[in-house]
């Protein structure tokens, strides 16, 4: 398996926060959308007491894992064709 998938959604997840970064994101509102990890965090505590470089690892973390299980789902699919 190339995990073509997961290296995709890693790339979606360093745009994300490389973007955010670059402070074209001022408010933080494509970070809040498209982080999974955030949307916890403002569950269950206060954003401004989790480290911004620990929520960054976090979303890339999080999009490589979408495309794992993405990979995944297609091996076993192309799987069942070939029997």
């Amino acid at each position: 398996m190339r995990y073509t998938m997961t290296w995709a959604c890693a790339a979606i997840g360093i745009a994300l926060i490389m973007f955010n970064a670059s402070g074209y994101d001022p408010h933080n509102l494509f970070l809040m959308m498209f982080s999974v990890p955030m949307w916890f965090v403002e569950v269950f505590t206060d954003i401004h007491k989790v480290s911004v470089w620990f929520m960054y690892a976090l979303t890339v973390l999080s999009w490589m894992l979408i495309g794992y299980l993405g990979d995944k789902a297609i091996q076993r699919t192309r799987g069942r064709e070939r029997s």
